[in-house]
């Protein structure tokens, strides 16, 4: 499905008719970190174009503007208020609306898809309004079948306010992949205390809780030495043991077989042995009540996604970084990173953040990074 509006370019027309820019690096211009101050569409066609960077991006996360149609200004009594109100600085506008906005963000998902590596994912945060809209044109852009999940994430305490509608907490992340092979850690998230006593309900002798699974799981394999006999007994029928019987008898000897009051074993689990539960595509990472910058998101949710769905030493990039936290949760994690945004506010308040990054990490992968953040403690103090 598409998406038809007004003045809708076509992918050859804005890949090959986009101006390009002479960069204005704020800090990185011959490192592999990269702080860029431009109009994030024209720097994405320098990068492909001139820096030959066609490929090379392994993640991508993106907060671009929601179609509010306002301006987000910073106020000058209070650092870390946000305020709407007329006499403060305008940090960032977003005032495209509608199918101009759609266009806007298209044109760039397109370069974006250009710079990014096989194997390389996206993450677009969104929200409730215009997120649906914003669907299909990545579907557009990515092709449908690399949609890996529409994520809910929890972003505020519940309100009360006086609305004829339900309370809004949530917002919208949509996760893409270049392809169907796509770097993926299978991140978990800790178990909680809750957790733990419903899932592992048993304790042994040491005081460990733990719970059993079943040897055998669904699938006929007669003629494999899975479905063959172990401890005298087979697999039920239509089922296969989970290991070789040479395995099952090593679980046995380890102490990791109970056997129930008919005979039946069950290989115990131990919740301290378990690294967390899977991930769902609910989140719950409340962004900072006394934000440094507008729409500041928090950091520990894009640790997560970093550690997601990038190695160490990969790529990272966020073309409307606004504070900085992809960037310093890709500083924190050892990956390199590219960051741009048109807003002097933005940049500002990026080279401070990342100042303020403790310094042993800088060394971890000679990312080139200790000189930079020398010259931007002495720009920040000046």
């Amino acid at each position: 499905m598409f998406l038809e509006y007004e003045n809708k370019k076509s992918e050859t027309d804005i890949l090959a008719n986009t101006e390009k820019v002479e960069l204005e690096f704020v800090s990185g211009q011959n490192s592999s970190n990269k702080l860029i101050k431009g109009d994030n569409l024209a720097v994405l066609k320098t990068l492909l174009d001139d820096y030959k960077l066609g490929g090379k991006i392994d993640l991508i996360y993106i907060d671009p503007p929601f179609a509010t149609n306002g301006k987000f200004k910073i106020s000058e009594n209070r650092a870390n208020t946000i305020s709407m109100g007329n006499d403060n600085e305008i940090a960032y506008s977003d005032t495209l609306i509608g199918a101009d906005f759609l266009e806007f963000l298209r044109q760039r998902l397109i370069f974006l898809r250009e710079l990014m590596s096989e194997k390389a994912s996206i993450y677009l945060h969104i929200d409730y309004k215009i997120g649906h809209y914003v669907k299909i044109i990545m579907d557009e852009v990515f092709g449908k079948k690399n949609f890996r999940n529409d994520i809910t994430r929890i972003k505020c305490n519940p309100k009360n306010f006086d609305r004829s509608a339900y309370g809004n907490v949530k917002d919208l992340i949509l996760f893409y992949s270049k392809n169907e092979d796509y770097i993926w850690n299978n991140p978990k998230s800790p178990f909680s205390e809750d957790d733990i006593n419903n899932l592992f309900k048993k304790v042994d002798k040491n005081g460990r809780r733990y719970t059993t699974i079943p040897l055998h799981a669904p699938g006929q394999t007669s003629n494999g030495e899975t479905g063959q006999e172990w401890r005298g007994m087979k697999p039920p029928e239509g089922r296969h043991w989970r290991s070789r019987p040479a395995a099952l008898e090593e679980l046995e000897k380890q102490g990791l077989i109970e056997w129930s009051k008919n005979g039946v074993p069950r290989k115990i689990i131990y919740a301290d042995e378990k690294d967390g539960k899977k991930m769902q595509d609910i989140w719950e990472f409340k962004d900072p009540q006394y934000p440094t910058y507008p729409t500041e998101k928090n950091l520990d949710m894009l640790k997560f996604i970093v550690q997601a769905s990038s190695r160490e030493g990969d790529l990272v990039m966020d073309c409307f970084c606004g504070s900085g936290t992809t960037l310093v949760a890709a500083q924190e994690l050892n990956r390199k990173w590219i960051g741009i945004d048109q807003s002097e506010h933005a940049i500002k308040t990026a080279r401070k953040k990342l100042a303020s990054v403790s310094q042993d990490l800088f060394s971890a992968k000679g990312y080139e990074f200790l000189a930079q953040r020398q010259e931007i403690t002495k720009s920040c103090i000046a």
